[in-house]
């Protein structure tokens, strides 16, 4: 997975009740454009995130 900064992130909900979360990369950590991210979510809320198999890159457009 590789995402730059202002690219969009999504987290699926892990069960039926669960909402996705979406977020907006803002600082990538790893080389080259890999994980970990830093992300503020859409609730305000800002963390690093490592993403799994329930996360998709939205690309900003350029």
């Amino acid at each position: 997975m590789i995402a730059a900064p202002g690219d969009r992130i999504v987290i699926r909900g892990k069960t039926v009740e669960s909402a996705d979360r979406h977020g907006e990369v803002i600082e990538v950590r790893g080389a080259g454009g890999a994980p970990p991210y830093f992300v503020r979510f859409d609730d305000g809320h800002e963390s690093v995130v490592f993403p799994g198999t329930d996360c998709s890159i939205e690309h900003a457009a350029k």
